[in-house]
């Protein structure tokens, strides 16, 4: 295999994800791995540790050729446009030969067949997931269950029962909508994606995220390689003071306007916010069996950077950009051969954003919103037109 690309938010980089970087090198045989990583605010509805140029370092040090930005509209949603984003940056590329991605169970035949299934919206489909989500189970849970009565009966329930597994499902159906063709290899993690306790070999992203931001970072020294544990902070910038003011200043017509925020979630928020003002209070109030922690944060984090389900829809429709965050100083090969094959602009220097123009300009003003933000908060000074050149003698 030539081009292998991973999709990531390494919020940290740990030692899991070192074992699926040298899986991905050394038994898949890949000459060349691309990254597409999130950026500053990640999939959970929360801000990253560290400044994504950090991150996007730690990727190439851990033997990434190159890191790309999942633009901030993507990075930030639930996990089918999650998925569906990272997969048309992928795809537009023009290079990419196969994705790898962590999971808990499945192998790629599993996931590309439920996928199909589930992409096949006949009107029965549509009548029983209709019933489906009036139980109160999550739209992909209701997908999931639809295609499970009524084409797969035997399809495995361990698809949509792990953030992971369920990635990869979306992973699998965006590879098929997009019509992206690239090999999918999925990799066995040894440990869940929201596991909050420590474990003795390879711990979850959430169990360090968890003990970092109590305080704990020397108890998390040994999950870390040494170049990510010298970057991290001793607590994570706290963004939830700015969050909940944001919700304070936005109306219910303001919030009704972001994506999964129905069926009158805004005025529950809205009612809610008066009595909680502070956000961990806040969150556990608005937050029920149907709408998740997860859902419920992603929505106050949208509200914050002002990414409304107009513009989602609108950049998963439109051409955007392959924004560079770092890469190795050895990698301008691959760079060109991207830039050679690339179905929309490169951007590495400041002079290439004069390219943008409509949707992309706009997708790309969230980033650099975003960034300005994250370095508020955290007193950063991160360029957001700026591609960081990693030397291969630091890696």
């Amino acid at each position: 295999m030539k081009n292998c690309a991973c999709i990531a938010e390494y919020n940290p980089l740990h030692t899991g994800h070192l074992r699926l970087i040298s899986h991905i090198r050394d038994t898949l045989k890949a000459e060349r791995l691309i990254v597409v990583m999130s950026g500053d605010f990640c999939e959970r509805g929360e801000n990253a540790v560290m400044d994504k140029y950090t991150r996007a370092k730690h990727a190439v040090y851990a033997g990434a050729d190159i890191v790309i930005e999942l633009p901030a509209v993507f990075a930030t949603a639930n996990a089918e446009i999650f998925a569906t984003g990272a997969m048309k940056i992928i795809k537009s590329l023009g290079v990419a030969d196969a994705i790898s991605f962590g999971v808990e169970s499945g192998d790629a035949q599993t996931y590309r067949r439920a996928a199909a299934a589930m992409l096949n919206e006949t009107k029965e489909f549509k009548q029983v997931l209709k019933r489906e989500l009036e139980t109160g189970v999550s739209l992909a849970r209701a997908k999931f269950n639809a295609v499970k009565a009524l084409n797969l009966p035997d399809l495995d329930e361990a698809l949509v029962s792990s953030p992971n597994n369920i990635l990869a499902l979306e992973y699998a159906k965006a590879a098929i909508k997009l019509g992206a063709n690239v090999e999918l290899f999925p990799f066995l993690r040894e440990n869940a994606h929201n596991d909050p306790v420590l474990r003795k070999s390879v711990t979850s992203a959430q169990s360090i995220r968890l003990q970092l931001a109590e305080g704990n970072k020397r108890k998390i020294k040994k999950y870390l390689p040494k170049f990510v544990y010298a970057d991290l902070p001793e607590t994570p910038p706290d963004f939830r003071v700015p969050v909940t003011a944001a919700l304070m200043r936005s109306t219910a017509k303001d919030l009704a306007r972001i994506t999964d925020c129905t069926e009158g979630l805004e005025n529950r928020i809205k009612a809610l916010l008066k009595d909680n003002p502070e956000y961990d209070a806040l969150l556990e109030k608005v937050s029920t069996k149907r709408y998740t922690q997860a859902r419920v944060r992603r929505i106050f984090l949208a509200n914050f950077l002002a990414i409304d389900e107009d513009l989602v829809m609108r950049c998963l429709k439109s051409d955007l950009y392959i924004k560079v965050l770092a890469m190795r100083a050895d990698a301008a090969p691959l760079l060109a051969e991207i830039k050679a094959n690339a179905k929309v602009p490169l951007l590495t220097r400041k002079a290439d954003y004069r390219a943008l123009e409509k949707t992309a300009l706009e997708c790309f003003e969230k980033d650099a919103l975003a960034n300005d933000l994250f370095n508020l908060v955290s007193r950063g000074k991160q360029n957001e037109y700026y591609t960081l050149i990693v030397p291969a003698a630091e890696k």
